[in-house]
């Protein structure tokens, strides 16, 4: 893996790099519609790699 493929992103970086709100990827976690968290930090946080929400990002309904 290369260690920008290893970078684990929060709701934010999620938020920033499909253009929407932190809340908004929140919901859609909620909703089912965020792919499972690769990781749950020492805080309970959850986090993605970059390259899971990079994949679901090309393929997430209405994107073009």
């Amino acid at each position: 893996m290369s260690p920008r493929s290893t970078d684990l992103w929060s709701y934010a970086e999620i938020a920033r790099h499909i253009s929407v709100q932190p809340d908004t990827v929140r919901n859609y976690r909620r909703h089912g519609l965020l792919p499972e968290p690769d990781v749950i930090d020492g805080g309970g946080h959850p986090r993605w790699y970059a390259d899971t929400i990079r994949a679901w990002a090309r393929n997430r309904p209405g994107h073009r």
